[in-house]
């Protein structure tokens, strides 16, 4: 028996205890867990110091290390965002619907969780204690797997959490992290089937395409997300240039950073120097279409690569359009379908960019930044859904569940 399958033993186990668990266990859990990270502070600061050295050492820079840096502030963001998430609703046992058939069967639908969810995940430290904490509130275990440069820092908080459930007497395999980080177990954690009831990977293109690839447990798809924003001729310059300096440099490593920036032909030459200017000022490196480098300077050329890049940096790429539909076009031809936005006055083109636009979210006149659970007003997420089925857009509570029918009867049979 391989570690991993006596993982997914232990995960199924504690799964079946959580979905007895009443909402006020659960809560309790999550404060304790919460608790747990504040208290062990210190060590996992100077655990996660390690895991960045590495990092470093191994030419690992930029937004990378952003991601994987762990600081007293970010400690007590995770452990706020437990008692966040107990303060939610509970999906558990909410009941959808229910009707009486003409035969007098009772027909309901109701919420129940979806047992073992596995979740892999790149140097984001974070996202242990927010997969645990929605995974728990959720009624389901789950079996964590990050990339290598943060092992060190997720297995001290997966412990710091461990230590908490076990002095509330819940199983402590509730949740699990996978400490060896190689290739080969996480294709083997992909085709765990009969454990795993559903995997959710979270990171870059390429994690995201090799599980979608290999895995044959199903699978969420959470985004990539090459977004784009569309500057209008009828768009309030002043305004525009805000709302790209913030999707852009606002937190530039995320999958609802701005990446590319298409400008109406009509207003290039005058808004394209100002919003140039202040993306520079911020640091940020500009591509352009040949268009866009006639207007301005100092652009390196933009690639067939470039546009179809998320950069998750200090990086954007620009170019000019005809109008409306050529921008569209263009997201439709390298949107990940994660977040667009347009900037404009004109309710026609607002009307038809969003009914156009093929993304899980699609703004009018603010950052794609807000794409968030939180921001939402959902809570905590695992994740932006980019797919169709079955969740799409921020993955709160209500997407970890799924549902059963439970029918009453008295004495009916089929004729």
């Amino acid at each position: 028996m391989t570690n991993l399958i006596e993982m997914g033993i232990r995960a199924k186990d504690a799964s079946v205890e959580l979905a007895r668990l009443s909402t006020s266990d659960k809560n309790k859990a999550l404060y304790a867990a919460a608790d747990a990270l504040e208290a062990d502070m210190a060590e996992i600061i100077e655990i996660n110091k390690n895991d960045v050295k590495k990092a470093i050492e191994n030419g690992i820079k930029g937004a990378f290390i952003d991601r994987l840096t762990l600081t007293e502030d970010r400690i007590k963001g995770m452990a706020d965002g437990l008692r966040d998430v107990a303060s939610l609703p509970d999906p558990i046992g909410e009941v959808i619907s229910m009707k009486t058939l003409d035969n007098g069967l009772i027909i309901g639908q109701k919420r129940v969780p979806m047992g073992v969810i596995g979740i892999i995940f790149e140097a984001r430290p974070n996202v242990t204690a927010d997969a645990f904490g929605l995974c728990l509130k959720a009624g389901s275990a789950t079996i964590l797997r990050g990339g290598k440069e943060a092992i060190g820092s997720n297995t001290a908080i997966v412990k710091s959490i461990q230590k908490a459930l076990k002095n509330q007497g819940i199983s402590e395999y509730a949740v699990q992290i996978l400490e060896d980080t190689s290739r080969e177990t996480a294709t083997e954690m992909m085709r765990l089937n009969g454990y795993i009831d559903v995997l959710i990977p979270r990171g870059g293109a390429g994690l995201i395409n090799s599980v979608v690839q290999n895995s044959t447990v199903p699978v969420i798809q959470t985004g990539v997300g090459n977004c784009h924003i569309f500057v209008d001729e009828t768009a309030k310059q002043d305004d525009a240039v805000r709302i790209v300096l913030n999707a852009k440099t606002q937190r530039p490593g995320v999958c609802n950073a701005a990446e590319k920036l298409l400008v109406h032909e009509n207003i290039a030459k005058e808004f394209m120097p100002k919003v140039c200017e202040a993306l520079k000022a911020k640091n940020v490196e500009l591509r352009g279409d040949e268009k866009t480098r006639n207007i301005t300077s100092g652009i390196n050329e933009a690639t067939d690569e470039d546009w179809a890049t998320e950069y998750e940096d200090l990086i954007m790429s620009l170019k000019v359009v005809k109008d409306v539909d050529e921008a569209i076009e263009h997201i439709r031809k390298y949107t990940t379908h994660h977040s667009e936005a347009i900037i404009t006055e004109n309710y026609t083109n607002a009307q038809k960019f969003l009914n156009e636009v093929d993304a899980a979210a699609v703004y009018v006149n603010a950052s794609t930044r807000f794409t968030d659970g939180g921001q939402f007003g959902f809570g905590a997420e695992i994740g932006i859904s980019t797919q169709k089925l079955h969740a799409r857009g921020p993955m709160g509570l209500k997407e970890l569940t799924t549902t059963k029918y439970i029918i009453y009867g008295n004495g009916q049979i089929r004729e």
